[in-house]
């Protein structure tokens, strides 16, 4: 039984936390025990010791922990994490009788009641996300519960959290069938490659189910792709199961060419009629302007934050000079699929990233489509920062 501690909140943050907010900020409390461990049942009171919430203690870098229930009577034990995956299971019914799509998110943090948490479905495999060492010190129980309330193939889980300043990249088969990776999954209809036994990553980003298949659907035919930041290359897949005369797909990891050409060949398509580089985006855009190429598409997925032996990147500093990069390489008329994971801001602050580079290449442009997390991927209601993925594609005009 993890042990409790009163924590009070200071009086401008009662409200909302009361309301519904999930996230426990540092500012937020009168006063933290330095020597509070990760895990800790925190009873969240008032400044007059009313109760509040219940939470745990559990260090990100959105926050120091998070509300798990409203309710005093309510007791963290297995039951508690049982109810909760139930509810999100039940929730995603219609997925689950989707044979074109084998896999997605059944528990998505914060937005089916407990932040820290996230547990993903791959074709009967179930893989749980831990985040921090407090949602890690309920292992034991949230996989019981797991178990009680699911069919499955398999159990794998992976700790995405420092320990002692050192990330953790550990994946760990927890039960069941062990897998003969990869195993092929289906997205709307295409198959992508995908091992729950590889790193931190596992071959496909789930949350751009629905701009995938609208690339496929609408922007593909006939097109030159230019597919940027590439990883695998779903969204190249995508462009030529779509259609597209060529796809380029650019990244500088080293493995992302046998990666990619796996996910070409598992849905059939001729990997040598395609384009692959290992490369610095940033460094390819310049080759590309120097060559005079152009790109009916390009897809512009960065990370966050990036560094290379040249230069760092940040999307909330270098968005705009990575658009206007990009417009140099884009036909007239051309399409931009501008994608970004980055939660300190949002839409709205996006799209002033995107006017801003338009505005400094003296280029007009319309928003034909706007994307944030597909329906899986359950936000908290009227909480709109934790819909952290924004996606605007854009038409370039005369």
């Amino acid at each position: 039984m993890n042990q409790i501690i009163e924590l009070k909140i200071k009086p401008n943050y009662v409200a909302e936390i009361a309301n519904g907010y999930p996230l426990i900020l540092k500012d937020s409390v009168e006063q933290l025990d330095e020597m509070l461990i990760e895990g800790t049942l925190l009873k969240i009171v008032r400044p007059n010791g009313k109760y509040i919430a219940t939470g745990y203690f559990g260090k990100q870098n959105k926050g120091i922990g998070w509300v798990l229930t409203r309710d005093p009577l309510e007791e963290i034990n297995q039951d508690f994490f049982q109810d909760k995956i139930k509810s999100a299971i039940n929730l995603r019914e219609s997925f689950f009788d989707d044979n074109e799509t084998t896999a997605f998110r059944v528990f998505n943090g914060e937005g089916d009641g407990i932040g820290g948490l996230t547990i993903d479905f791959f074709d009967g495999f179930y893989m749980l996300s831990f985040y921090s060492e407090g949602i890690y010190s309920f292992r034991a129980l949230i996989i019981e519960a797991l178990k009680e309330t699911v069919n499955y193939r398999g159990i794998y889980e992976k700790k995405r959290f420092d320990t002692n300043g050192q990330y953790v990249e550990q994946d760990d088969y927890i039960e069941g069938e062990m897998g003969q990776f990869p195993i092929i999954i289906k997205e709307n209809g295409m198959n992508f490659a995908v091992d729950l036994n590889d790193g931190a990553m596992t071959g496909i980003f789930l949350d751009q189910r629905n701009v995938r298949q609208t690339l496929k659907e609408n922007y593909s035919d006939g097109k030159t792709i230019l597919n940027t930041f590439s990883y695998t290359g779903a969204f190249s897949v995508a462009a030529a199961l779509g259609g597209a005369y060529e796809t380029t797909s650019v990244d500088l990891a080293k493995r992302s060419i046998p990666k990619t050409i796996e996910q070409f060949s598992v849905n059939g398509i001729d990997y040598e009629q395609q384009q692959i580089k290992v490369m610095d985006v940033f460094d390819y855009l310049q080759y590309a302007t120097r060559h005079n190429l152009k790109y009916d598409v390009v897809v512009l997925d960065p990370p966050s934050f990036a560094r290379t032996k040249k230069m760092t990147f940040s999307t909330s500093k270098d968005y705009p000079k990575l658009i206007k990069d990009v417009l140099a390489i884009t036909s007239p008329k051309g399409i931009i699929i501008a994608s970004t994971n980055n939660a300190s801001f949002d839409m709205k602050k996006f799209k002033t990233f995107i006017d801003k580079a338009f505005k400094e290449s003296n280029k007009r442009y319309k928003i034909i489509e706007q994307h944030q997390l597909p329906e899986d991927f359950v936000t908290p209601e009227n909480y709109s920062e934790f819909n952290y993925l924004k996606v605007c594609i854009i038409q370039l005009l005369k």
